[in-house]
């Protein structure tokens, strides 16, 4: 791109947060708080708008390219006049930095602008009567003097979703307390992937306190809200660091039994269970065969883990210890959490949770889950973990 060549040889490309076109023009927003007008024929910066104190994330252009409207970290919203750069209106000030910015097309000029920010709510901003702020008198010609906007409320908000902002994993290892934008706290199940109780707007330390549980459990999972949402993290190094007996984690054997279970292999066998390469076939290899000549089809049965399910909209990403993604399966339903990343090794597309037992997406799992998953989910390998024995010995005198 001819606009990506004339920056990158003015050696800001770094900077660049928002390019927008006309001809042989192009503005761009930088991380230090300028707006740069390009001429793409000449290759170079014709001219530069100081216009905010933070970074500018989010840019839109009148149609005749004569406004600007930018927002960016400092939550403000100015439209600024390209042909006189002394000419600027403060537009709103936004509780939240701006992301990305719309404007509303069906009139010239604009009579709106659609606003979001880094909180979940999109707000329409009214521009009615803003190109008529030279004449007025009503704009900032000094940066160094604060300005009142030229609107304190939106005309319309498009509520969204509470994002996460606080969790605290309980020492279970295996419940997860969180709160939320709206102060309401709730009550996960990481084992299980899923919300067990909203319990409201409560005292978040209270709640820790009243569900503390004297056990230790070592930690097999790391929490990342960056999202909004609860984001499981398994990687190999301890993901299988985790054992509980059957009896502490809430299950119940046929025979009576009460077996040390592995909360990471639990969880990965529970999200891959409809992958059919976890399948397991009930016939003897002698009969399968057979089968196979005649040209019948295997009789496989779902595993999973034997003692529960995971909701079938759960979402897994598979991703290098580095954060890049190679590998996600997603939910169209994102209302519960955000299930494990599982540190992988190549590269793949992106599916539904419940459809991976799929043509093409069982071939992608196939190229893409890495060994240490398939030696738990499909050869029922544990790890040789030396459990410990918990009665106490004597000291020898």
């Amino acid at each position: 791109m001819l606009a990506l060549q004339v920056a990158r040889k003015a050696g800001i490309l770094g900077l660049l947060s928002d390019l927008k076109f006309l001809c042989s023009q192009c503005l761009s927003g930088s991380s230090d708080g300028t707006i740069r007008l390009w001429s793409l024929g000449q290759q170079r910066c014709i001219a530069t708008y100081r216009v905010h104190d933070e970074g500018v994330w989010a840019l839109q252009v009148n149609d005749a390219f004569t406004h600007v409207y930018s927002g960016g970290r400092d939550r403000k919203i100015y439209c600024t006049d390209l042909r006189n750069p002394d000419i600027r209106v403060l537009i709103c000030e936004e509780k939240a930095p701006v992301l990305k910015m719309e404007l509303d097309r069906s009139a010239d000029p604009p009579p709106a602008i659609w606003v979001a920010t880094t909180k979940s709510t999109v707000n329409k901003w009214t521009l009615k009567g803003i190109h008529n702020f030279r004449a007025s008198g009503d704009y900032d010609n000094d940066c160094t003097n604060p300005i009142t906007p030229l609107c304190t409320q939106p005309d319309q908000v498009i509520k969204g979703g509470a994002s996460i902002i606080q969790c605290h994993i309980l020492n279970d290892k295996r419940h997860i307390l969180t709160k939320d934008t709206n102060n309401n706290v709730a009550y996960w199940d990481v084992l299980k992937a899923c919300k067990v109780e909203d319990l409201g707007k409560v005292d978040f330390e209270d709640e820790i306190k009243k569900r503390f549980k004297m056990v230790y459990v070592p930690n097999w999972f790391s929490v990342d809200l960056k999202t909004g949402m609860l984001t499981i993290t398994l990687d190999e190094s301890d993901c299988f660091a985790a054992w509980v007996s059957a009896k502490d984690a809430g299950f119940s054997s046929p025979d009576g039994s009460d077996p040390k279970l592995n909360l990471g292999g639990l969880l990965l066998q529970a999200l891959l269970e409809y992958w059919p390469r976890t399948h397991v076939n009930p016939m003897d290899e002698e009969e399968n065969e057979v089968n196979h000549v005649n040209g019948e089809q295997e009789n496989r049965v779902q595993k999973g883990n034997g003692y529960f399910q995971v909701p079938p909209h759960t979402p897994v990403i598979f991703g290098e210890a580095g954060g890049r993604t190679l590998f996600s399966m997603t939910a169209g339903v994102r209302e519960q959490m955000a299930s494990p990343e599982v540190p992988a090794h190549r590269t793949a597309s992106e599916l539904l949770c419940r459809d991976s037992g799929g043509e093409t997406e069982s071939m992608l799992l196939n190229e893409t889950v890495p060994q240490w998953v398939i030696d738990i989910t499909v050869d029922d390998k544990f790890l040789e973990v030396e459990l410990l024995d918990q009665r106490v010995c004597p000291t020898p005198k």
